[in-house]
């Protein structure tokens, strides 16, 4: 399942509230570099709770262009 193009464009992190990079996966999860955090996506649903995000793994999820 993949999240709309309109929904992307206005989410963004809760901590930083810096935009997020999008990965298909699997898993399906949102990027933060700026906070460094990874926030996954169940049932198309992102879970956007800091206190659930994982540290962000540069080799896992490397930069896009």
């Amino acid at each position: 399942m993949s999240l709309s193009p309109e929904l992307l464009k206005i989410l963004v992190c809760p901590k930083s509230k810096a935009p997020l990079e999008y990965y298909a996966g699997p898993p399906e999860v949102l990027v933060c570099r700026e906070s460094r955090l990874v926030y996954s996506v169940q049932d198309g649903i992102p879970v956007m709770l800091i206190d659930e995000a994982q540290p962000l793994d540069d080799a896992k999820y490397p930069p896009t262009a």
